[in-house]
């Protein structure tokens, strides 16, 4: 089992940091290369930049949260980052998000979308 995740490309896991600005604040964001690579992928999805797509969730997480616009920051965006890399992928396993990178993910139902995701307590409960 092991050779399957030890075998991988080791410059899928070299960490790698970009500069960018979040809500005019210049900031450093360290992720590995894979999860750039999907990061990536996901804003090209519907012809964003990186650091426009990155900007874009920041400042939709933000806007979430409520008035003051912080309540759903999370204290590490990186981590909140590698958790979307996750979710796209496992979405697209589970076929709600489609494997065809020319569909946009802004074109998705997103409540349709979010009903092929198991909540986190109900994948934990043994039957």
């Amino acid at each position: 089992m092991c050779q399957i995740f030890i075998r991988a490309d080791p410059e899928l896991y070299v960490m790698r940091s970009r500069s960018m600005r979040l809500r005019g604040v210049a900031t450093s964001i360290r992720l590995e290369n894979q999860f750039w690579d999907v990061l990536e992928e996901i804003g090209a999805r519907d012809g964003l930049t990186l650091p426009r797509l990155i900007s874009k969730l920041y400042d939709e997480l933000a806007e979430a949260g409520g008035g003051d616009g912080t309540h759903l920051l999370p204290a590490n965006f990186t981590s909140f980052l590698r958790v979307c890399c996750g979710r796209y992928m496992a979405l697209q396993l589970a076929g709600a998000i489609p494997a065809d990178t020319r569909v946009a993910i802004s074109s998705l139902d997103a409540e349709r979308v979010l009903a092929a995701e198991r909540p986190r307590s109900a994948a934990n409960q043994v039957a």
